[in-house]
């Protein structure tokens, strides 16, 4: 187009007045309005809509730029593993053997709202963290706040916290999170510590944001994992209690790719 980043730039093909006004959108920060207004100007067919049309189509680049600018920070922060993972017909597959009316309404993000915690649980390679990066994907485009973590990760960056001594800190940045998704749940040894690092982050969560939970084990082998069986009851009452639940145990999806 014909203006810069920060800067309008003369355009030789509108007159001055026209000129002026697309100045006056950049120099307001609605440089898209601007972007699409200059658009219209340089369509000699602009004239055949409607004035409603016509601003409506102005309004809303503006809108859909700002939100799409929103969207990719948003994804950017959320690490997630499959940034690009959709719900395509491959989930009404038979052999995926997966509940897709459940999937369809976790798509609307009410539980989210709720909150409720989500578990998604099954099989390797059934394509539990394409769901979950999925639905993740949901919740970004309605502009929430997302951080996708493996369990691993989670333990070492709360260890890291606590030897620096900015656990506090470290659970604050995980209990903001809109929706926070733990994946792998299960593929690490919880000793004491890390006992006590999983229920700071799944107490400063309990009640008041979403936790999603991620793992190849059934949730009724879950308390198996815990080397404290005190951590253990406290952490699985916040996780499991009144939790969504999602189950995976279909066909193994890398053995067909």
């Amino acid at each position: 187009m014909a203006y810069r980043q920060k800067d309008y730039t003369y355009n030789p093909n509108l007159n001055s007045d026209e000129n002026l006004l697309l100045d006056k959108l950049f120099k307001l920060k609605l440089s898209h309005m601007a972007e699409e207004l200059e658009r219209q100007l340089l369509n000699p067919n602009s004239e055949l809509e409607s004035f409603i049309n016509r601003i409506s189509d102005i309004i809303n680049y503006e809108w859909d730029q700002r939100q799409n600018t929103k969207f990719n920070r948003l994804l950017k922060k959320a690490t997630l593993k499959y940034p690009n993972a959709d719900f395509d017909e491959a989930i009404y597959e038979p052999d995926r053997m997966l509940d897709t009316h459940t999937i369809e309404l976790l798509q609307k993000c009410d539980w989210i709202d709720e909150p409720k915690n989500l578990l998604i649980t099954g099989s390797a390679g059934a394509g539990k963290t394409h769901i979950a990066n999925a639905l993740c994907i949901t919740a970004l485009h309605q502009l929430r706040t997302v951080k996708y973590i493996r369990a691993n990760t989670l333990m070492m960056e709360s260890e890291k916290a606590r030897v620096n001594s900015n656990s506090y800190d470290y659970t604050n940045q995980m209990a903001a999170y809109d929706l926070l998704v733990i994946d792998d749940f299960g593929l690490m040894e919880l000793d004491v510590d890390k006992c006590r690092d999983l229920f700071e982050v799944i107490e400063s969560r309990d009640c008041r944001k979403s936790t999603m939970i991620v793992s190849q084990f059934p949730v009724i082998k879950w308390w198996d994992l815990f080397k404290n069986d005190t951590y253990a009851d406290a952490c699985l009452s916040r996780m499991t209690s009144k939790a969504y639940r999602l189950e995976c145990n279909g066909r193994d999806m890398r053995k067909s790719e």
